[in-house]
């Protein structure tokens, strides 16, 4: 292919309609600091196409990551192994396209790809239906409480302090210009307090939202909660950031759940700076018509061959557009597929497995932890909140962590303003090895 640079006639026209007199004119929204001067990157005025790979590779090693780090990042986005196989079969043309992959007229296994991911998802969570995926966590949280007032006809939504404020947010953001009251129930600390979620539950509450495991990792008994909802007539919504851990742990619909929604992206979908997620959505068989989103369904044609097909889609692909309830796109149809393939390939033993070594991970960590520092107490997963003795100690660990190429934690004050600064979020997955848990426990020296 030709390449065919802008002249500088063309750079000129350009700017001038757009009103500037320099290309540095379109970058003032960058900090000076991070602008670099013409001339910095030291690039020969020639170099062969094999030398300039060479020089860009080595400039990019530069860029720590999960792959050439420790890494104890987790909030909602968890760094699991991704065989090489779901990039593969994703990356397939009968996969990978522009079309969007709902539509009636899509091909049986684009169809089947979504009932196997549906049957897969359902057993999973321990639920009786799934839908066909939807765009994120957050929002399939926000969609669960607007299932919730239409079953119920009521629009009171309760929500533990203790869902991802992420989720939280998105769905006070969804209620904020609907009729009902939106109530958030502080935890006071780093887990789910289930007498305070049912003290705020009253006859007009639709539903009441909690996480399980809660953001904080913590895992609990939802009986109390089941046996409140079921006096009140209402609803309850579990929410999930990391689903491998029903390969282990009782699955919300063993624990009574009426809907179950959360994330996918831990079954074979690569971080990837924070998208694409694949938001998962599961409810009981009698709520299925309230369900959003499409559902494919096994059936048999005139002549008796089994075929799969969309399923009340008519609820979705032929209303007016501000009736749907639907955020599903093509990318979703692309991002199951991955789901579905990763979970066939692992089956129950390799799911367990997964499961396993993140919760031991986090094991091995909190019980060699040293006295300066804490960990949030109670049952936990994967995932839990350290405490330092103070910010500075917090921030002296982090800094050491960052010179041992470690990804230590979040800072929770970042993902929840109301948190203290001396807390940490960490997260384990399979890929955290003894060696990494050995450097985290050495880097934490500094923070007496």
């Amino acid at each position: 292919m030709r390449f065919l640079p802008h002249t500088d006639t063309d750079r000129k026209a350009m700017l001038e309609t757009m009103g500037v007199s320099t290309l540095r004119d379109l970058f003032t929204d960058i900090p000076a600091e991070f602008q670099i001067d013409k001339g910095s990157l030291e690039i020969a005025s020639t170099l062969s196409e094999a030398g300039i790979v060479r020089k860009f590779t080595r400039a990019s090693e530069k860029n720590r990551n999960a792959t050439n780090s420790a890494y104890f990042l987790g909030g909602g986005t968890y760094h699991h192994f991704v065989p090489a196989v779901v990039d593969y079969v994703i990356s397939r043309g009968e996969f990978l396209t522009a079309y969007t992959p709902y539509q009636p007229e899509i091909s049986q296994g684009t169809l089947q790809a979504l009932f196997e991911f549906q049957t897969m998802i359902a057993r999973l969570t321990g639920m009786d239906v799934s839908n066909a995926s939807m765009y994120e966590a957050a929002t399939a949280t926000a969609e669960a409480a607007l299932m919730a007032r239409r079953v119920t006809r009521k629009t009171r939504v309760v929500m533990a302090g203790s869902v991802n404020p992420r989720y939280r947010s998105v769905t006070a953001n969804y209620l904020s210009r609907l009729d009902g009251e939106y109530v958030e129930v502080d935890m006071g600390a780093f887990g789910t307090d289930l007498e305070k979620v049912i003290a705020a539950i009253d006859a007009t509450t639709a539903c009441v939202i909690v996480q399980y495991p809660d953001f904080y990792g913590s895992v609990y008994d939802l009986a109390p909660l089941r046996a409140a909802c079921d006096a009140a007539k209402c609803l309850m919504v579990v929410a999930f950031s990391d689903i491998s851990a029903f390969a282990l742990i009782e699955s919300p619909g063993a624990m009574g759940a009426d809907i179950a929604v959360g994330s996918g992206q831990s079954l074979g979908i690569p971080m990837g700076f924070g998208g694409p997620h694949l938001g998962l959505f599961t409810c009981k068989q009698k709520y299925l018509r309230q369900m959003p989103g499409r559902v494919c369904g096994l059936t048999t044609d005139v002549n008796g061959k089994r075929g799969f097909v969309l399923t009340l889609s008519t609820r979705e692909q032929h209303i007016r557009r501000e009736k749907a309830t639907s955020n599903i796109c093509s990318n979703q149809g692309l991002m199951c597929t991955a789901a579905a393939t990763y979970m066939a390939l692992m089956g129950d033993a390799g799911l367990e497995k997964v499961a396993m070594h993140s919760a031991a991970a986090l094991q091995s960590l909190i019980s060699q932890l040293p006295a300066h520092v804490s960990a949030a107490s109670g049952a936990r997963y994967n995932e839990t909140v350290l405490s330092f003795v103070d910010n500075a100690a917090r921030d002296r660990f982090l800094a050491a962590a960052r010179e041992k190429d470690i990804f230590a934690g979040i800072p929770l004050e970042q993902v929840d303003p109301a948190a203290e600064t001396n807390h940490l979020l960490v997260a384990t997955t399979e890929m955290v090895e003894e060696a990494d848990i050995t450097g985290f426990l050495s880097a934490l020296e500094v923070a007496k």
